[in-house]
């Protein structure tokens, strides 16, 4: 198993997977397609707040 930077464009595409997106929410298109900072944004929309608000309940 290879590392993977993190913060990196494939971290960003493995942790989005490992939370069950696959594709890109909008335009169900595959997340390899898409630049850092796009899946970056993604992240943080769909991740980020998702944990937080685990973490407030």
């Amino acid at each position: 198993m290879c590392k993977v930077h993190k913060y990196s464009k494939g971290w960003f595409v493995k942790q989005l997977r490992d939370h069950g997106i696959l594709v890109h929410p909008q335009y169900k298109s595959h997340l390899g397609n898409y630049k850092e900072s796009e899946l970056r944004n993604l992240y943080y929309r769909y991740v980020e707040i998702e944990t937080l608000d685990s973490e407030q309940k």
